[in-house]
């Protein structure tokens, strides 16, 4: 039977993901005879809650093919987390309520790790509840921690971003280091995992190039080796770059600069490693240094873009739909690398319950004996994910802003409140 379409964005969002969207909503147009309207939730998996639901066919197709050049999350992003079955059967009685009144029969939950594992309890929906619902995850993180797939959409260009900002930040540094900045520091995103702080490594042509210390989460913080690493290089160099994770962690496990502050998925906010890091080369080392901490602009710098990390994002998208009308459940479109000497990808579908909390931290085969940098192995497994260029069209000089009408849909339910 013809079924209507659900389809969010959730968690911190990426450059490439409305490119994601747009595969989406583009693909399932050509399945007249299964699927009906695609319905965006506004703000995520809040949207389907609230019956905030975005009717996606009042758009011109054109303006929907222009996301793929459009940074941002379009429908907007939440961080919310679903409890189970058991502990809030009222959250489901709801989604099953607005499903029901607007005729949705495909989930598609675009986003990280949190949200696979809400896609992943949106699945049961169908055995606990009997109502038949064909969930899709589609993968999304600048953290390239979710397991199974070889990498994430929305890494790649994320990467290439960081890797430009160092390779250009080195030589403003490099040319000013005889009588001023000794020591430049940016901090990456990368919680628990330091694929961000890696992607650093990227920047280099020759091997004494920037960056000259890389600090990950998978690596416990020595400050004494640290400081005599920055002494070493200063010395040899003239100036030292580094990139790092906001994730370090101090010999207690503790965050070098945890707040005591929560976000919405409970996880700890984290206050600033590079201020940290800069306050103790000061204190120890006496070397005027800066730091910079590129924040939302290494996940937003749709201007940048990875060609690659571009075509994979809609090919999850693309895939999601595939498998959704397959009659597939709980399963999310991952990267599947090719074995051979030149880069290739395919995606394959994966179940939810291996991936749903499981979290890909940096492998120890990718990080240097002596825990400051990366491996050849890194660079290798890196290098692809970063290649080609995909610019925006440009207008009075800044990348072209696309917008969409998002015109709501009639609610027919009582408001909710969460």
């Amino acid at each position: 039977m013809k079924k209507n379409a659900f389809y969010a964005q959730s968690g911190g969002v990426t450059s490439v993901i409305n490119a994601t969207a747009a595969a989406v909503i583009l693909e399932s147009k050509k399945y007249k005879s299964k699927i009906g309207k695609v319905y965006a939730g506004k703000n995520g998996i809040l949207g389907a809650l609230r019956e905030d639901l975005i009717d996606t066919s009042k758009e011109k197709v054109s303006a929907i093919r222009n996301l793929r050049e459009t940074p941002g999350g379009i429908f907007g992003s939440c961080r919310f987390k679903l409890k189970s079955l058991k502990e809030n059967k009222k959250e489901y009685t709801r989604l099953v309520d607005v499903f029901k009144a607007h005729d949705i029969g495909y989930f598609f939950y675009n986003g990280g790790n949190d949200s696979a594992d809400t896609a992943f309890k949106v699945s049961q929906i169908s055995n606990e509840m009997g109502y038949p619902i064909n969930c899709i995850a589609i993968p999304k993180t600048v953290d390239n921690d979710l397991a199974v797939t070889d990498n994430c959409p929305g890494f790649g260009s994320a990467a290439k971003y960081i890797a430009t900002s160092i390779m250009e930040a080195s030589l403003d540094v490099a040319s000013m280091a005889e009588t001023s900045t000794k020591v430049f520091i940016l901090e990456v995103m990368g919680r628990h995992a330091g694929w961000m702080a890696a992607a650093g490594s990227l920047a280099r042509v020759d091997k004494n190039d920037a960056p000259h210390i890389i600090l990950f989460p998978e690596i416990v913080f020595d400050e004494k080796k640290f400081l005599m690493q920055i002494k070493k290089i200063v010395k040899d160099n003239g100036y030292c770059v580094i990139v790092a994770s906001e994730g370090v962690k101090n010999k207690k496990g503790k965050f070098l600069a945890e707040s005591d502050r929560k976000d919405a998925f409970g996880h700890s906010q984290l206050g600033g490693v590079a201020p940290f890091l800069s306050n103790l080369i000061n204190k120890k080392l006496k070397l005027k240094n800066h730091w910079a901490v590129s924040d939302y602009l290494q996940r937003s710098a749709r201007h940048i873009a990875s060609k690659t990390d571009l075509a994979q994002a809609e090919a999850v998208g693309t895939y999601a739909v595939k498998y959704a009308v397959k009659g597939m459940n709980g399963v999310m479109p991952v990267i599947k690398r090719g074995s051979g000497k030149k880069y290739s990808w395919k995606i394959e579908p994966a179940s939810l319950s291996k991936i749903a909390n499981v979290e890909k931290k940096l492998p120890k085969s990718y990080i240097s004996k002596d825990g400051f940098d990366v491996t050849k192995k890194a660079i290798d497994y890196l290098r692809p994910l970063i290649l080609g260029e995909a610019f925006p069209k440009f207008s009075n000089g800044i990348p072209a802003s696309n917008k969409l009408k998002l015109q709501m849909v009639k609610k027919k339910l009582k408001s909710w409140n969460i």
